[in-house]
């Protein structure tokens, strides 16, 4: 279905891709990990002919790439990117019937047949309900399966996801890629699959590809490829791989972090985190000496073993499951004691809304670090929550340099 051989990538003078090679068969998924800047998008881009590569050859369904045309490429190739958003107000529909477009005529209308595979595509991804609704308006997780929906409808033969489930919180990231997963296994769709978080890539990929320095450092199956030494190579981070003892998917957790921590200023912040978005703020709250707690955290969450290898204390759930009482509880006493709460970019459903109730709750001084809208899983109620806490005095602060400059300003105050 699909072949790579010795394909290299130059931004000018600037190798980005180097000597990569390998195939993909009917009904499997490969990983694609590695580090910031070490190809990862740019590879998905010289397979979908956006970037035409300096050297090496692609052949799909046996066809060379170069000699397929946009529209016939789209017939047997679906790509999701990274950004989703769009210039004109289209309502979400619309945007899925666009990719019927490759089986169309110039001047073709949809016809039923099209209509049937939309309304298909959008009840596999959860979004029919959302068919009237401009696509502008939706949520980061929203746009994101819609236009999933979007790539199905082309019923290709190989499907491309760069990082699908970046917006969505833990409920749809597993929602999003068991439906991958099951596609796969269905339909034999070849899936190509950019992911940040190395457990999920264990959990869902059959294949993994590590680069590292724009070359291949490793590839094979998650056990071959997830290993302490990669890892180490490819990030510069010592960890800990084994296998779950439930589900028995290998699972990674972050070990010391050398220098992490500064001397401490005595003031102390809580930090409601979740889904990886709460790790670089620990760190660098750390770095800059102030106390961190944090919670409520469900065991497992990347974030949660940050906490753990940093020895910040955290209240704790089990793997999946909401806020009990008690954990409440102990949230709201961690926040009394801080001297300021920290709200990161994190998704928020009903199994971690309780942290908002929590800050409101403590009646501590609230800083919130929002790259987007929040994203918002409980049908209104966190966005309500979050207009509340900004009324009552709530800064918010794009990323970490604002956070810190602030955070002086508000324990002045």
């Amino acid at each position: 279905m699909l072949d790579i051989t010795s394909l290299s990538f130059n931004y000018g003078t600037v190798k980005v891709l180097d000597d990569i090679t390998f195939s993909a068969d009917k009904g499997e998924c490969i990983g694609i990990i590695g580090p910031n800047g070490s190809g990862k998008s740019t590879l998905l881009k010289t397979l979908s002919k956006i970037l035409k590569p300096t050297s090496g050859r692609v052949v799909i369904c046996g066809k060379e790439l170069e000699r397929y045309t946009p529209k016939e490429l789209a017939r047997h190739m679906a790509v999701v990117p990274q950004d989703t958003n769009m210039d004109f107000d289209f309502t979400c529909l619309e945007v899925v019937l666009m990719g019927r477009n490759p089986h169309m005529g110039r001047f073709e209308l949809e016809g039923r047949k099209d209509m049937d595979i939309a309304l298909e595509s959008m009840m596999l991804t959860n979004t029919w309900h959302l068919r009237e609704r401009p696509f502008s308006e939706l949520s980061g997780g929203e746009r994101q399966r819609v236009i999933i929906a979007r790539a199905l409808a082309q019923e290709p033969s190989i499907l491309f996801l760069d990082e699908p489930v970046s917006h969505l919180d833990i409920n749809h990231q597993i929602e999003i890629l068991d439906l991958v997963k099951r596609l796969k296994d269905e339909r034999g769709l070849v899936v190509i699959v950019i992911l940040h978080d190395l457990n999920l890539a264990a959990r869902y990929c059959d294949r993994l590809i590590l680069l590292s320095e724009n070359r291949i450092l490793a590839t094979g199956s998650p056990e071959d490829v997830l290993i302490q030494e990669n890892i180490r190579r490819a990030f510069g981070a010592n960890v800990m791989v084994k296998k779950h003892p439930v589900t028995g998917y290998l699972y990674v957790t972050l070990l010391d972090v050398p220098g992490a921590a500064g001397p401490s200023n005595g003031r102390t912040v809580h930090l409601v985190c979740g889904a990886g978005t709460g790790t670089q703020l620990m760190y660098l709250l750390r770095s800059h000496g102030y106390n961190v707690t944090t919670g409520a955290l469900n065991v497992l969450d990347s974030d949660y073993d940050t906490a753990l290898q940093l020895g910040i204390p955290a209240v704790s759930e089990a793997p999946f499951s909401p806020i009990t009482p008690e954990a409440y509880a102990q949230v709201v006493g961690l926040m009394k004691k801080a001297d300021v709460i920290v709200i990161s970019d994190v998704p928020f459903g009903w199994g971690n809304l309780k942290n908002l109730e929590a800050a409101l709750a403590s009646g501590r001084p609230v800083i919130m670090v929002e790259k987007n809208d929040i994203n918002d899983f409980t049908n209104g109620s966190a966005t309500a929550m979050v207009q509340k806490i900004r009324d009552n005095g709530g800064l918010t602060v794009k990323n970490g340099e604002e956070l810190i400059e602030n955070l002086e300003k508000k324990l002045l105050c």
